[in-house]
């Protein structure tokens, strides 16, 4: 019996039809496919079924790693005991593979972070986690919960929030509802800036989300003077969508100080 480690963020899923619609909400092209933290294999029993899929699995839990491998002969030498966050993906693949999961809670911004990173690895993610990291990641311009991360995986990614999880179907159940979403690459291949700066940019800008943007930026350096009475300025955080902050970027870069 695998026992749920609260260090870890271990929630396991006990209803196997929410297991399924997990797994089936994604896309069938996917042959190589990734599962991060799969527990005792909830979601791996039915991905072991999909026709010709190359999957491996990452578990940072030594005790869930030991019961898959005496579980699931079929995937030997494909269940890897590894912390995702330190790892280079490539080791996985060095091709595209889509990660699937139900993810640690209290890991699940970096992880998020971390698919921003590998994002021309990762074409396709589904995953489970908590209901107000979701709306966020999710979450358009005018939200309240738009923010970091929100802006830098929608530049690159379409994502559909695809439905709430209640907390009784878990053990130990969490505190909270947890939500599944899709994320899927969009055709952009590089965004029209610099994209250091732009994550600076985004994250200068949402440290301070209750100021205008004007004030958020004193951080940065770059000829202020010369955007002065751009529109930007004024807003809020939550005012401006993806293209905007590529906008402001971009002009960011292009007045740099003399």
């Amino acid at each position: 019996m695998v026992r749920a480690k609260k260090h870890l963020g271990q929630h396991f899923l006990r209803d196997l039809d929410i297991a399924q619609r997990i797994v089936e909400s994604l896309s069938p092209s996917q042959k190589k496919v990734v599962e991060l933290g799969p527990g005792t294999g909830v979601l791996t029993q039915y991905l072991v079924k999909r026709d010709n899929i190359d999957l491996k699995l990452v578990e940072l839990d030594v005790e869930s790693v030991e019961y898959l491998k005496a579980h699931y002969f079929e995937l030997e030498g494909r269940i890897f005991y590894k912390d995702f966050l330190k790892l280079d993906l490539t080791e996985l693949f060095s091709e595209p593979f889509a990660l699937i999961g139900n993810f640690p809670y209290n890991i699940s911004g970096p992880i998020f972070f971390k698919v921003f990173e590998y994002r021309n690895q990762i074409p396709e993610v589904v995953g489970m986690l908590q209901k107000e990291v979701a709306e966020r990641l999710a979450a358009g311009p005018g939200s309240k919960t738009y923010g970091v991360l929100s802006v830098l995986l929608q530049a690159f990614y379409k994502i559909d929030y695809l439905f709430t999880v209640d907390e009784h179907v878990f053990d130990p159940p969490p505190k909270v509802k947890s939500a599944v979403i899709r994320l899927e690459r969009n055709d952009v291949e590089k965004i029209e800036c610099d994209e250091k700066l732009f994550v600076r940019v985004v994250k200068a800008i949402f440290n301070q989300r209750r100021k205008a943007i004007r004030n958020s930026l004193k951080t940065i350096d770059f000829n202020k003077e010369a955007i002065a009475d751009h529109d930007f300025l004024t807003r809020r955080p939550e005012q401006m969508s993806v293209q905007d902050f590529i906008e402001l970027t971009k002009m960011i870069e292009e007045n740099p100080i003399s």
